[in-house]
This record gives structure tokens, C-alpha cells and sequence, in this order.
């Protein structure tokens, strides 16, 4: 990073004072890895166009943050884009121990009228889940073939790695940094399946307390997360450390864990592989999670239970289009033949369904005693509730998530 970036991201001293090593590992772990990483790119970005325009930017005044706001919206910058250069302009001016120019009725109007005018729904990575899940984990590699004559072929530990690091994200409905950042000991072993337990995510970066995720068994191997993952572990023999790992062209598991990125890549390839076409990332298994759940007949308190959401909104606000026709009065008006999403068959999308008189009608619940279970009790998130939307998935579950019965 340039010098001059570097003076809005560390905090101002009278003369003669200094940083122990104690206090410097401290600043450092105030923030986020992935936090200052995104401050320090960005102070970078606001000190060179106030280096070109001749204007300081430490302080900064109110009418730099306006006229660098009206330059990005005149670029064509996305709102989150600005909303997260004003939160790095903030935090370095917090830091040096100067006032938040932020803060000030001119900038706070400017920017209230930029995210009037410019602002657009968020792009969102597509969901992944069953049917196509099913094709992208059949097509991972199974064998590891060589050049070298007259040497046999061997499992391929990429591929396994791959179908663990698939399974276990859409199951547990994990972002790429908590898939990352498993270690072997987060891993418990119950007799209904596995329990993850997440020292620190997104929304626990301080780690008071601790997060737990489970994968239950499920009805068949080859979709079963417990089943991939040990396999994983006992072809890889990892007994300790990181739990995802790099696999070396010779077909032997690195000590290092995987990056956040390199987690990203491998899911997007195998995506490739398996011949799908959209916008899919790392966050498509935990998108294709809340989505399917939620076409199964699961409730968004029981889903939040599993993907950790504090509000019942955001879960809302993964529930794509795929929802749309749901208990919609539009399909209702008698106009032709609607389209109604079908909760038994949600991987095929919408299927025709022919209105009918009201006495002859299934309930608008009709789903499986399996599935409308999920939504049922005043217990939905309590473990039983939330292994009966994992039940609704399609994995077995055992008789000790069910207490109450």
C-alpha cells in the first residue's frame, strides 16, 4: 500500500508516544481481516482522486466527500460500492482521531439523493440446489489417472475434497468464510449425524459466543454430508488443523487451509463442470439452501435456526422468484391456466395447475406430512423443529432430535 494511504488507517499520536506490540496486535484485530483489506483498498481509491484534484484527505471536508460522491455516481458506481468508500473515509478519520466528515448535513443530504436516484436491487448469485446439486457432486472426479506408465490410478482427493466442500456448504448452509476457516476440532461427531460448531461468522466476528450447524445422515451415500465428509478426512489422513485443503497435482493434501477465494473457485468450477449457466458463487449452496427449504415447506424461523440469520426478514430476502407464485391472489382471478409453484417438485420450477372449484380444492398446505410438519408447533426453532426442515431436505434423522415425541 502507497505511504500516503496508510495515514488514514492508523490512529493519530501526540508527539513522543508509540504502539507496544501488544497494542498493534490489538488495533489489528479490531476489525475484520476482510474488513481492513476492503478500508485499505478503498482509502487507496479516495486518496489518489484527492491527490489528483489537489485536496487533502485527512482531514476531509464536507464539500471532498460531495464532490467524490457526485463523481462515482456520475461513473456509475453502485450505491453498496459508495455506502462501503464512506465507511472507509469514516473509519480512517475515526483512527487519525479526527472528526467524521461524514456526519455532516451536507454530505448526509447529497448522499440521500444519490441512493434516491441511483440505488438498484442487489445482485445476488443464483441458488444452487437439488436436482442440479445432485449433477455438479455426480460429476466432481472420481479417479486419478497418470501420465507416468504402469502407474494405477488412484482415487482423485480433489474430488472428494470437492463433493465434502459442496455438501457440507448447501447443508449447513455455510458462507465461504466459515468453510474456510473450519478446523477438525470444530467438527463433533452425534448420533444423528455431525455438529459444526463456528467460533466466529459474520455475524459473531467477536466470538462470544459460539455457532452451531448440524449434518444429519442422510437416506443415501452419495448425498449423504457426513458420509462425504469422513471420507474426505480418512483419504486426505487429516487428524488436525484445517479441515478443506489444497490438493497437490501429486494427489496429497497440502497442511494449509483453503482461502475464501480459492473456496469461491472451486465451487464456481465444479459448477462449470456440471454444465450450469447463471451467476453462481460460493453463496449459491447457502442461497440454494433458504430457497429449497423453503419450497419443502419449511418455515423461515425454522430455515434462520440453521443459517444463523438474526432477522426473519433477511431470511425473506433469499426466497427468489422461484417463491413468487406462492398463495399469490393473481393466480386466482379465473383469467386462463396459472402457473403455481409445486413444493414437491421444486427443482422443476413451476408446473401448470388448473384452478378448480373451492370445494374440490387440496388445501393451499398440501405438501407432504413430512415436509408440512416443518412449519407446524410452536416449537419450530428448537432442534426438532430444525431437523425436520433437514428431514424436509431429504436426510434422514434419528430419534434423538425428537424429544418431544
Amino acid at each position: 500500500m502507497r505511504p500516503e494511504t496508510d495515514q488514514g488507517l492508523a490512529p493519530a499520536l501526540d508527539s513522543g508516544d508509540y504502539l507496544s506490540v501488544d497494542e498493534q496486535r490489538y488495533i489489528t484485530a479490531a476489525r475484520a481481516p476482510n474488513t481492513l483489506r476492503g478500508y485499505r483498498s478503498d482509502w487507496a481509491e479516495f486518496s489518489t482522486w484527492c491527490g489528483h484534484a489537489g485536496i487533502d484527505p485527512l482531514p476531509a471536508s464536507a464539500s471532498t466527500i460531495t464532490g467524490y460522491l457526485s463523481m462515482l455516481a456520475a461513473a456509475g458506481a453502485k450505491v453498496g460500492t459508495m455506502s462501503r468508500r464512506l465507511s472507509a473515509i469514516k473509519f480512517a478519520h475515526r483512527a487519525a482521531d479526527h472528526p467524521d466528515p461524514t456526519d455532516n448535513a451536507r454530505v448526509i443530504t447529497v448522499w440521500e439523493g444519490i441512493r434516491r436516484l441511483h440505488s438498484a436491487p442487489p445482485e445476488q448469485s443464483a441458488p444452487l440446489m437439488p436436482p442440479e446439486l445432485w449433477d455438479v457432486l455426480d460429476l466432481c472426479p472420481t479417479v486419478k489417472r497418470w501420465k507416468t506408465r504402469g502407474r494405477p490410478s488412484e482415487p482423485d482427493l480433489a474430488g472428494v475434497r470437492d463433493r465434502a466442500l459442496l455438501l457440507t456448504g448447501f447443508v449447513g448452509a455455510l458462507r465461504r468464510s466459515e468453510l474456510s476457516a473450519l478446523d477438525v476440532t470444530d467438527v463433533a461427531e452425534h448420533p444423528s449425524g455431525l455438529v459444526l460448531t463456528l467460533p466466529r461468522s459474520k455475524t459473531n466476528q467477536r466470538g462470544d459466543r459460539s455457532e452451531l450447524v448440524v449434518l444429519p445422515h442422510g437416506t443415501k451415500t452419495g448425498r449423504c454430508p457426513v458420509t462425504l465428509l469422513t471420507e474426505w478426512t480418512e483419504r486426505a489422513q487429516i487428524v488436525d488443523g484445517p479441515l478443506f485443503r489444497p490438493v497437490s497435482k501429486g494427489n496429497r493434501p497440502l497442511p494449509r487451509r483453503l482461502s475464501e477465494g480459492a473456496v469461491n473457485t472451486l465451487i464456481q468450477q465444479a459448477i462449470i463442470r456440471g454444465g450450469l449457466e447463471g451467476d453462481y458463487s460460493a453463496h449459491s449452496l447457502r442461497a440454494g439452501f433458504v430457497t429449497y427449504a423453503h419450497l419443502r415447506g419449511a418455515s423461515d424461523r425454522a430455515i434462520a435456526h440453521q443459517t444463523r440469520h438474526r432477522s426473519l426478514a433477511t431470511v425473506g430476502t433469499y426466497i427468489r422468484i422461484h417463491t413468487a407464485w406462492e398463495d399469490n391472489a393473481a393466480t386466482q382471478l379465473g383469467l386462463s391456466p396459472v402457473m403455481t409453484a409445486c413444493p414437491q417438485a421444486p427443482s422443476k420450477g413451476l408446473t401448470p395447475h388448473k384452478t378448480t372449484p373451492r370445494s374440490r380444492r387440496q388445501p393451499r398446505d398440501a405438501v407432504p406430512s413430512s415436509l408440512r410438519i416443518a412449519c407446524a408447533g410452536p416449537n419450530r426453532s428448537s432442534p426438532r423443529g430444525r431437523a425436520l426442515v433437514l428431514r424436509g431436505l431429504g436426510l434422514q434423522t434419528q430419534a434423538e432430535f425428537y424429544p418431544h415425541r
